[in-house]
């Protein structure tokens, strides 16, 4: 005779994928181009995110 377990099912853990996602990229930085290098002279980036309270 089979008697049905009187404790409940315990619940299944949930997989880390199923928590956090996925956390790795479908490429690698070997597998992307490399974006274009900007000019050596060329200060306009800098200056557009230079900080406040670094005035000039």
């Amino acid at each position: 005779m089979n008697t049905p377990d009187p404790r409940p099912h315990p619940r299944r853990r949930p997989t880390l994928e199923e928590i956090f996602g996925d956390v790795l990229p479908e490429t690698t930085s070997d597998d992307r181009p490399e974006p274009t290098p900007r000019p050596k002279d060329d200060d306009t980036w800098y200056e557009e995110n230079r900080p406040p309270h670094h005035g000039g």
